[in-house]
């Protein structure tokens, strides 16, 4: 009798093919991909040693896997305190769980040349959120004492294109509040 060991990243792609997939596109994709992704947030077997590793310059980036015909990407993020993403969207869909620590995000809409914060969030352990273009400005910072880690799931392969954002935005940011 022969006995095969799967991992649980191993586990967790196959799991995240099927899905994608079988999933009708749009808001139907993002749930049941998050869906998917949640039993495998906070495994510690998930990922190796080399995979929680920051970099003290930026957070950093790991790819975990793509899929051959590139339907998807999954990647570890993985962020010191105090890291942030630049405001940005995104080119497809993503769904983002925290595997471990927490992330603050802040989303925002263009007004103009203006962006305007419309909601903050800070998600834990065990979070799962999705985001679906267009509409998906938003800036990521671990405001945390400890790294976070967190697993990203683009519908783009990012090996190829290098990461998953469309655009970066630099306009002068204003409250929800202010008006001119």
């Amino acid at each position: 009798m022969t006995t095969t060991l799967t991992t649980p990243l191993a586990a967790l792609t196959s799991d995240l093919d099927a899905t994608v997939r079988h999933a009708a596109p749009g808001l139907d994709r993002v749930d049941a991909v998050g869906e998917a992704l949640a039993p495998y947030l906070g495994d510690p077997r998930l990922l190796s040693p080399a995979q929680c590793v920051g970099d003290p310059a930026r957070y950093r980036q790991h790819v975990l896997h793509v899929a051959e015909d590139g339907a998807f990407s999954l990647v570890a993020l993985v962020w010191l305190p105090g890291q942030t993403t630049p405001i940005h969207d995104h080119l497809s869909w993503c769904v983002v769980g925290v595997h471990a620590g927490e992330e603050h995000e802040t989303r925002y809409r263009l007004d103009g040349d203006r962006l305007v914060a419309t909601g903050e969030d800070v998600a834990g352990p065990g979070t799962v959120t999705g985001l679906l273009p267009p509409g998906d400005i938003h800036r990521v910072t671990n405001t945390a004492p400890t790294t976070t880690i967190s697993l990203h799931v683009y519908g783009v392969d990012v090996t190829r294109l290098g990461s998953s954002i469309r655009r970066r935005y630099d306009q002068p940011e204003m409250s929800a509040k202010w008006r001119p």
